[in-house]
């Protein structure tokens, strides 16, 4: 039986199965599924736990003899067996077949945690041997475009109400790791009160202060026009070792979000529409930011900075002489508007690359 991981109290509610296979690749939903396993485990009774560390060369027979085992102290226990990236090969997969075989013959649970199972191995025997006599929880990462709603479902949790833009803003500023979305919610319910309900504003204040250095918040001093704080934040970064290619990233992101939203615009539409035609959605309250970005940067001028970006990138990886940080610094600043002789450092940079 297949079972999503907002779906698992419901089912672990009504019966404890005898196997729960946990895999996949987000790490805070992973373990919450494993951690509501176990609690319901020690619920029903089952106190007694033993940790299966597969590793190179693991002998298989350990998880039938596990099984088997007469304990002193109790007449079920829980058996984790710790997959992680590891393939069970030949020997394990027919140790887990007629471990799923023989599983109605004894009270024992077994956790199997693993990360992402592709199609072949749910094609195998022993996967679908499991998969028949127990749960499979598959965990995957949550589309972006409804992280919101689980940013804020996951407030709730915390005692925090937030509105659409506001769980939009954070969803975006987290967007890949939840375990930071939902750090950054324990932060805030420790600075509010229960209940407190939050804006976008709020969310973008709060958040800033608790991660005073992010590319998230680079990228939105840049599309505010906040030159010197760009030139600060860039520094700052690179002082916490955060790595050129991710500064790149969203940079040029940004970039090319621009570019897409300025071709709508030509096309005869509104900023409205120009910017719910990007994937991502741009949220209504950020929309002003991107027309004010586009009032400050004219087109060639994008272009411009777009060339700056790939020579940058051609520096990160070696191929062209570039000083980067100063280079980057050079993208952000201008990007959020600075007049300066863009033209001719684009250039410099270009006559640089070809003469390396």
């Amino acid at each position: 039986m297949r079972v999503y991981p907002d779906k698992l109290d419901e089912q672990l509610n009504k019966k404890l199965a005898a196997i729960y296979v946990v895999a996949g690749d987000e790490p805070l939903l992973h373990m919450e599924a494993c951690d509501a396993i176990r609690a319901r485990a020690r619920e029903r009774g089952i106190e007694e736990r033993e940790i299966l560390q597969v590793e190179p060369n693991f002998e298989w027979q350990r998880l039938a003899e596990s099984a088997n085992a007469l304990s002193l102290f109790a007449s079920t226990r829980l058996i984790e067996l710790r997959l992680g990236d590891q393939s069970p090969g030949q020997e394990g997969g027919r140790a887990l077949e007629a471990y799923a075989e023989s599983a109605g013959d004894s009270d024992n649970l077994l956790l199997i945690s693993a990360a992402r199972f592709d199609r072949k191995t749910q094609q195998s025997r022993w996967f679908k041997a499991l998969e028949s006599r127990g749960v499979f929880v598959p965990v995957w990462p949550i589309d972006h475009q409804r992280l919101h709603f689980w940013v804020r479902d996951r407030a709730r949790l915390h005692g925090l109400e937030m509105d659409q833009e506001a769980a939009r803003l954070l969803a975006e500023r987290t967007e890949g790791n939840l375990l930071a979305a939902d750090q950054a919610l324990i932060r805030l319910a420790l600075v509010h009160n229960p209940g407190s309900r939050l804006n976008a504003e709020r969310i973008a204040a709060d958040t800033e202060q608790s991660a005073r250095y992010d590319v998230f918040t680079l990228t939105d001093a840049c599309l505010r026009g906040e030159r010197e704080r760009v030139v600060r934040i860039v520094a700052g970064l690179r002082g916490e070792g955060v790595e050129a290619p991710v500064i790149l990233w969203a940079l040029s992101r940004e970039l090319r979000t621009l570019l897409s939203v300025r071709q709508h615009l030509d096309q005869g539409q509104s900023i409205e529409q120009a910017c719910k035609a990007q994937r991502p959605m741009i949220p209504e309250k950020r929309r002003p930011f991107y027309q004010q970005s586009l009032n400050r940067l004219p087109l060639k001028r994008l272009h411009k900075l777009l060339l700056l970006s790939q020579r940058i990138d051609l520096a990160i990886k070696g191929s062209v002489r570039l000083p980067v940080w100063e280079a980057l610094s050079d993208l952000a600043f201008t990007l959020a508007g600075a007049r300066g002789p863009l033209a001719e450092m684009a250039e410099s940079y270009r006559i640089t690359a070809a003469r390396a």
